[in-house]
């Protein structure tokens, strides 16, 4: 016959568990002393006890401090709150605030648009009063290309600096119109990296062929040829099928003779 391997299943295994076993008395009436747990906090009412004693005392003897830290808390929570409510209110006045400056922008009446009819504040305005707000910043955009409009190119360039915005389209125009007013302000290298940065914030087919054509225009301007040559070439490369392709071969051609 042959052997039973050893395992834990096997009867000498159980034969040895039985006889390490502790022995626990049937009698509900025995002390517990012999008891071990695994969890005294859960299993000991004496144990848990002491431990509730113990949090009490500590509480009891940091009462000043925990006051403190409980108040820097609620404080934080409210401010928050508080500022977060108040941002929100702020950003509906100026949209209140520059709606007429708005329909005075759609309908070019860019003076009024910037510096508001007597009644209606102007975009200048909008954009300095809620300068943190959502409409505040849009105020800035309008401000920025009215003001190009109108010949006030510093004025446009420092409005379209304060402006920023997530749609890649519209931030890639802002910076295509700084590019416009430093060509105004005779900065064409200046213009030229704005223009690049144009061509490269989200890079397009629809979009940034032109930026780069507007580039290669600025560095030829700012006898940058190399830098030129570049430009057009990453039209030709990148946007095959884009219209300024034809432009950026004839310009190329007449940069390599």
């Amino acid at each position: 016959m042959s052997k039973i391997p050893f395992t834990g299943k096997s009867q000498q295994a159980r034969q040895g568990q039985q006889t390490t076993q502790t022995v626990v008395s049937t009698d509900p009436l025995a002390p517990a002393e012999n008891l071990s747990y695994e969890n005294p906090l859960l299993e000991d009412p004496d144990a848990l006890a002491e431990r509730l004693a113990q949090s009490e005392d500590f509480v009891r003897n940091n009462r000043n401090v925990l006051l403190g830290i409980l108040a820097v808390v609620v404080l934080a929570v409210v401010g928050g709150f508080g500022y977060y409510t108040w941002r929100n209110n702020q950003d509906t006045q100026a949209q209140a605030q520059m709606f007429k400056a708005v329909n005075y922008w759609e309908s070019d009446s860019l003076k009024q648009a910037m510096k508001g009819d007597g009644k209606a504040p102007g975009l200048a305005t909008v954009a300095n009063e809620y300068s943190g707000t959502k409409a505040g910043n849009l105020a800035n955009f309008y401000a920025g290309v009215a003001a190009l409009k109108q010949g006030q190119f510093k004025e446009a360039l420092d409005n379209l600096e304060d402006f920023s915005s997530d749609d890649y389209l519209v931030q890639s125009r802002a910076y295509s119109l700084m590019g416009d007013a430093q060509m105004e302000l005779n900065q064409p290298k200046e213009a030229a990296d704005l223009y690049a940065k144009a061509a490269d914030h989200n890079a397009n087919e629809q979009f940034s062929p032109g930026y780069l054509l507007k580039e290669a225009g600025a560095r030829e301007i700012a006898k940058d040829n190399e830098g030129a040559l570049k430009a057009y070439n990453r039209i030709i490369t990148e946007y095959p099928t884009a219209q300024e392709v034809g432009e950026a071969r004839q310009f190329k051609a007449r940069l390599d003779k």
